[in-house]
């Protein structure tokens, strides 16, 4: 006989995405391996979990491709604009 109990927790065997679509993301640098560049990527859909880890699908605006990855390989693009003068980022009219 299955008895339920009547406040029990739901089960979370799944992680929740940490991204939602639309968000900036970045390719986590790895040791040993030399990054061509900081690639901006946007989350276009989230995708089932693997191994553990929620997967999604990203792509950059300087390729034609799409590519689909895990989340424990990206981390947020928290501040992607750099610009080369600070004086001229906090005084616009300069």
């Amino acid at each position: 006989m299955i008895r339920f109990q009547q406040n029990a927790r739901p089960r979370t065997d799944t992680p929740a995405h940490q991204f939602a679509i639309g968000q900036t993301v970045r390719m986590k640098s790895r040791t040993g391996l030399v990054q061509k560049t900081a690639e901006l990527f946007q989350i276009k859909s989230r995708l089932p979990v693997k191994d553990g880890s929620p997967q999604y699908r990203i792509r950059s605006e300087q390729e034609t491709h799409e590519r689909v990855t895990t989340e424990d390989n990206l981390e947020p693009a928290n501040d992607p604009v750099v610009t080369d003068s600070p004086v001229a980022a906090s005084n616009p009219a300069v």
